[in-house]
């Protein structure tokens, strides 16, 4: 009697959150030359640089499915640079990054410019939000 014991095959299954796939997109995007914020507006922004955490995941929604990844993302990029260029790079590099980390393969990406300003009118508002985030905080000690 030839008795042959099968091993039961490995079940494997590797998933990600949402929120993963929009962070990875997040940090890599976020190091395009040409873009200021990637966000649901200044403001929001704003606050995030004068948090203690940022959230990278900020200005991105992702679709994750088992083998693809759709995105969507929202941007203030500089005046001046060519918003086609930026789209290019930021789809090339959140391809590359989303499968070398995960091995999905990203099918849509849909990037909407929300507000265009030059570097120095930037670092205005950005200076403005921050002077007024800290006199906010000073009334409330002083209170």
């Amino acid at each position: 009697m030839d008795a042959t014991v099968q091993k039961p095959e490995l079940t494997k299954k590797l998933t990600f959150e949402n929120s993963v796939i929009e962070k990875i997109a997040g940090l890599v995007c976020r190091n395009v030359d040409g873009i200021l914020s990637l966000d649901g507006g200044m403001i929001s922004e704003l606050a995030d640089r004068f948090s203690k955490s940022t959230d990278p995941t900020k200005g991105i929604d992702a679709e994750v499915g088992e083998k693809q990844v759709a995105l969507d993302m929202e941007a203030t990029i500089e005046y001046g640079a060519d918003a086609r260029q930026i789209f290019d790079e930021v789809c090339t590099r959140t391809q590359r990054a989303i499968k070398n980390y995960t091995g999905l393969d990203v099918i849509e990406i849909n990037l909407n410019i929300n507000d265009v300003l030059t570097k120095q009118e930037w670092e205005q508002q950005s200076n403005r939000k921050k002077d007024k985030i800290a006199n906010d905080v000073n009334d409330d000690r002083v209170q």
